[in-house]
């Protein structure tokens, strides 16, 4: 049986298609996602075109070094505002982002592709709505020194699977997709490619 890859190293991915019983390697794209999103950005694309622009480059890549493998490829943008913003380097940048967020509604693309052989074979893209509450300085502080630089790997500042939760006052849109990628979608079509059993081992 052909293999399959996820074009990424993010624990939270593997672990969410681990537990679904799916047998796979990680290998990352060689790429830099901001050098393909700026031209997407002056372009005018649309948020949700470049989560899944961005998640079939990383899945083409890998599909490209490994031929007849199946390869995984997945990104999330989380945009407010019609802004997007992209992950922040440092936890003074991360309690900046919540005071940003605080009280306000903003959506969560995530995206992901299946590539083989170079092509893109399939595609799909979930949306999230999340409303975060109004959270105080002195709650965002705790916040960041009880969650520390792990937090730095989510977009928004969050990791909903576990203290992240909290921010929350009303969220929209499947958990699978907010913690990493839309897997019940991708579940299907793994199926539907016969690489994965009908029988549960």
């Amino acid at each position: 049986m052909n293999r399959i890859i996820l074009a990424s190293l993010s624990p939270f991915r593997a672990q969410i298609l681990h537990d679904a019983g799916l047998i796979f390697t990680q290998n990352p794209a060689r790429l830099h996602e901001r050098e393909i999103d700026l031209p997407l950005k002056k372009a005018g694309l649309l948020p949700k075109d470049r989560a899944i622009i961005l998640a079939q480059a990383k899945a083409v890549e890998v599909s490209e070094r490994h031929d007849d493998d199946w390869v995984i490829g997945c990104d999330q943008i989380l945009s407010i505002d019609n802004i997007v913003l992209h992950k922040v380097k440092s936890l003074e940048d991360a309690r900046t982002r919540l005071f940003y967020l605080s009280g306000k509604t903003h959506i969560l693309y995530s995206a992901v592709v299946i590539a083989r052989s170079g092509e893109k074979r399939w595609q799909y893209v979930s949306t999230s709505f999340m409303t975060m509450r109004h959270l105080s300085p002195q709650f965002i502080g705790n916040y960041l020194s009880l969650v520390g630089p792990e937090v730095l790997s989510s977009v928004g500042v969050y990791q909903i699977e576990g203290l992240g939760l909290q921010l929350f006052s009303d969220i929209r849109g499947d958990m699978f997709s907010i913690i990493g990628l839309p897997l019940l979608p991708l579940l299907e079509k793994l199926k539907s490619l016969n690489l994965i059993d009908d029988e549960v081992h």
